[in-house]
């Protein structure tokens, strides 16, 4: 399906539709105002001969937050923490692990219960899903693939009074992922026992090493973008974005909004204020305001705070045990260069990450976001879609 016109939009706006509302409602309005003769178009193309001309390098197309576009009527590409064979779907859940501390330590057996019973709902989405189409039912099925991940990470790292940007931080990354892939195995192997292993069990790499299993893969880490919200979470593996920020809403009215965790530590010691707030909102960091005590510092770390090669070797500890792959956003300044962006990408090699996201503050004309660094744009406020998932946990987190 092409989108040009006339027929095209129609067939688009029957068989497709857009997730993103507000073209939704301009297609609408555009179907309205077609007279019904305008919506015949007809048209072929034969290809006579495919001659080489050139290469030339590109970019690929990127929607921060969403990782989807649309290419020529249909809803595509680049989730990168989930690949998949033709025909194959996402079938992922994610772990609120801040709610896996307790006192100031990891509650294992309670992670342990959570992991099992995640793996044991989606395999049943397997089954109680109604597929658009036959070829992704069959290979849904054939394969079984689950996709278990996390999110609230830096909420867990917080309460563990552990920063980010730290070895301490690097090993429970790869501790907390090496246990929950292992669980959830374990929990796959038990239904495959019982319900049966996925039909091409017998031509998979576990056949040797496991008497059955119920899902080719068990664990992913996504973005969680949306869900962390709801949950009231960190997003993903994701450092906090910002600690104080301002949220737009409707009437124009701008609202603070503060990290919760933060929020109790500043007044259990008593450097909680407004005015703090406010301070803190202009670049989300608090790094460099002399009234928050150190220890809070080293804690409440941002994506900014910290450097690149700290994110890539996050996304890299928790890639190790990692079944698919990481989703995970390496922030960079808006003066980063060409070479940084190349080393990033080399680092996220050598590490052997599967894939690898950078996001350069300013590389947009709008983007959700502008830190108190960037003076030269014109405009001051960006409201974001409602469907942006990405850094900011509120989608309308605009700075002055």
């Amino acid at each position: 399906l092409v989108i040009s016109s006339k027929e095209s939009i129609s067939r688009f706006y029957k068989k497709i539709n857009f997730k993103n509302l507000r073209k939704q409602r301009e297609i609408e309005e555009l179907i309205n105002n077609l007279k019904a003769d305008c919506l015949q178009e007809y048209f072929t193309a034969t290809v006579e001969k495919i001659v080489f001309h050139s290469l030339e390098p590109t970019y690929d197309a990127k929607i921060p937050g969403l990782n989807a576009f649309d290419a020529n009527g249909f809803y595509v590409h680049n989730c990168g923490e989930q690949p998949l064979l033709p025909y194959e779907s996402c079938n992922l859940g994610s772990i609120n692990l801040s709610r896996m501390v307790e006192d100031k330590k990891i509650n294992w057996s309670k992670l342990k219960e959570t992991v099992r019973n995640a793996v044991h709902f989606l395999d049943n989405v397997i089954d109680a899903n109604a597929f658009p189409f036959k070829e992704i039912e069959e290979m849904s099925k054939a394969n079984r693939k689950i996709g278990l991940g996390v999110m609230g990470f830096a909420d867990m790292l917080i309460k563990l009074e552990v920063p980010y940007n730290s070895e301490e931080a690097l090993h429970i990354a790869e501790k907390v992922m090496k246990f929950i892939t292992e669980e959830a195995r374990k929990k796959s192997v038990e239904l495959g026992e019982e319900r049966g292993s996925f039909p091409n069990f017998d031509k998979s790499i576990w056949k040797d090493r496991y008497s059955a299993m119920r899902n080719a893969t068990v664990t992913t880490i996504a973005p969680t973008g949306s869900i962390s919200i709801i949950a009231g979470c960190s997003s993903g593996i994701e450092p906090l974005f910002a600690v104080s920020f301002i949220r737009n809403v409707l009437g124009g009215k701008r609202l603070f909004e503060i990290n919760p965790l933060f929020e109790l530590i500043a007044k259990q010691k008593g450097f909680y204020n407004a005015k703090l707030l406010e301070e803190i909102a202009k670049t989300g960091s608090i790094q460099n305001i002399n009234e928050i005590p150190n220890d809070a510092k080293k804690v409440f770390v941002t994506a900014l705070d910290i450097s690149p090669e700290w994110h890539v070797k996050m996304q890299a500890a928790f890639q190790k045990y990692t079944d698919n792959a990481v989703s995970k956003t390496v922030n960079l300044p808006y003066n980063a260069t060409i070479d940084d962006v190349k080393n990033i990408f080399e680092l996220a090699w050598k590490l052997k990450c599967k894939g690898v996201t950078v996001f350069r503050y300013g590389s947009k004309p709008e983007q959700v976001l502008y830190i108190g660094e960037i003076k030269a744009q014109e405009r001051k406020f960006i409201v974001a879609e409602s469907e942006y998932s990405g850094g900011c946990p509120t989608k309308t987190c605009p700075f002055p």
